[in-house]
């Protein structure tokens, strides 16, 4: 009788495997994956910039006050900006595209505040930093861990001078020199430029061709302390925007930390429906 029993019991549980059924708790047990429709590509998350992998993706953003963005879409196969051979630099304040996505610049780096680097870290959200070498000069390794996480690296001129001022060959000699001072720092040549105050000429397009540069950025928004300003009448983000800030600390921003500032930034661009995107993959 005991072996009939035990031969039942047996061939019971190989019956409860095959199907596919369990017998463990339903609160611990593993969820079976079920076959359904595929996750867009505009929707779903992918390691990396923009798409931090939940829990830890929202505990994070918790911890910042703000509620995770949406992964960004995949880029196009082809860069809607590029410079083409023996055409000027192409100078942009957005990128041609119909997606909500936004583009997030810092420029200068006098404000070295290291929970800023914690923040970008954690929240995996991407930027590129437009530096100028006079502001950074004090603390190169402020950036390398910035540089280590992904974000963009680039040329925003040695000293920070008007550069409409100035000779082709003094505008050469700022951005050339940034162009190789950045590769000496941080292992690479920087493709973008961004001229000081968004001041530029011909001269300037054609210094920063000669000096190895895909495209000059320019912007469509700038965060101030709490709010955006804006160049269209709407004041409103539209798909593709450039949005320009700066390494700034408690003593320009009334108080604020460069970390509560970007905080802000982010969610103004949550709050119009927007998620961000590199820029380095469309330029």
């Amino acid at each position: 009788m005991k072996k009939t029993i035990t031969l039942w019991a047996v061939l019971t549980a190989v019956a409860l495997l095959v199907t596919g059924c369990a017998t463990e708790d339903p609160a611990t047990a593993p969820v079976p994956e079920r076959a359904g429709p595929a996750t867009p590509p505009s929707t779903a998350p992918t390691a990396g910039h923009g798409a931090p992998e939940a829990p830890a993706a929202a505990a994070a953003y918790r911890k910042w006050g703000l509620k995770p963005f949406p992964a960004a879409p995949a880029p196009p196969a082809a860069k809607p900006v590029a410079r083409r051979p023996g055409e000027p630099v192409p100078v942009i304040s957005e990128i041609p595209t119909t997606e909500k996505i936004v583009f997030l610049t810092i420029d200068d780096g006098a404000e070295k505040d290291p929970g800023f680097v914690t923040m970008m870290d954690e929240l995996k959200i991407p930027f590129t930093m437009f530096l100028t070498d006079s502001a950074i000069r004090a603390d190169y390794g402020y950036f390398t861990p910035l540089a280590a996480q992904g974000h963009g690296v680039a040329n925003h001129t040695l000293t920070h001078p008007n550069l409409r001022t100035l000779s082709q060959d003094a505008q050469r000699r700022e951005i050339c020199g940034q162009q190789e001072r950045l590769a000496q720092r941080y292992g690479t040549t920087p493709r973008l430029f961004r001229p000081p105050y968004g001041n530029w000429n011909e001269a300037t397009r054609a210094a920063a061709g000669q000096c190895g540069v895909d495209a000059i950025v320019l912007w469509r928004e700038s965060m101030q302390i709490k709010n955006m300003q804006y160049q269209r009448g709407d004041r409103k983000l539209h798909p593709g925007d450039i949005i320009l800030a700066h390494f700034r600390g408690p003593s320009e921003l009334k108080g604020r930390t460069m970390t509560e500032m970007t905080a802000t930034m982010l969610r103004r661009v949550q709050e119009q429906g927007f998620t961000v995107a590199r820029l380095e993959d469309y330029v």
